[in-house]
């Protein structure tokens, strides 16, 4: 069985946050579907893991990957709590939205039948484990 290089898992990385990135510009530009409070916080995390791990490629900068880590850390974070709000494992008492703007948890949340916190917290995760497989090739 082949290991994943380095660099490949980089690759992985930026094209799977470019494409989130994409994806969730696509949903609020082109579908008008407008953002809650906690999907601004995660595209606050998923923006900068593409400029960021886009920049450590083309500056063939094999350490960029912790900071691919460390934002993704911290973006599975939100995802998961929004996605505790979404299933109703948090109680509304605490929930961040407002009444005033669009719900963390009602329909506006699903595309194409999955929450859009679940595809969040998969790609922060998958992002997350690729920066970490790049850290771990020895360094030269």
């Amino acid at each position: 069985m082949t290991r994943l290089s380095g660099e490949t898992a980089l690759v992985f990385a930026w094209i799977i946050a470019l494409s989130a990135s994409l994806a969730v510009l696509f949903i609020g530009e082109v579908l008008g579907q407008t953002p809650c409070i906690l999907c601004w916080f995660q595209r606050a995390f998923m923006f900068p893991l593409a400029i960021v791990l886009g920049l450590g490629l083309w500056w063939q900068d094999p350490r960029v990957g912790r900071y691919g880590v460390a934002l993704a850390l911290g973006g599975a974070a939100v995802a998961l709590y929004h996605l505790g709000l979404y299933v109703g494992l948090i109680p509304e008492a605490i929930q961040p939205c407002t009444a005033t703007g669009p719900s963390c948890t009602d329909d506006n949340q699903v595309v194409f039948g999955i929450p859009i916190p679940l595809m969040a917290l998969v790609a922060f995760t998958m992002i997350g484990v690729l920066a970490a497989i790049s850290l771990k090739e020895k360094q030269t």
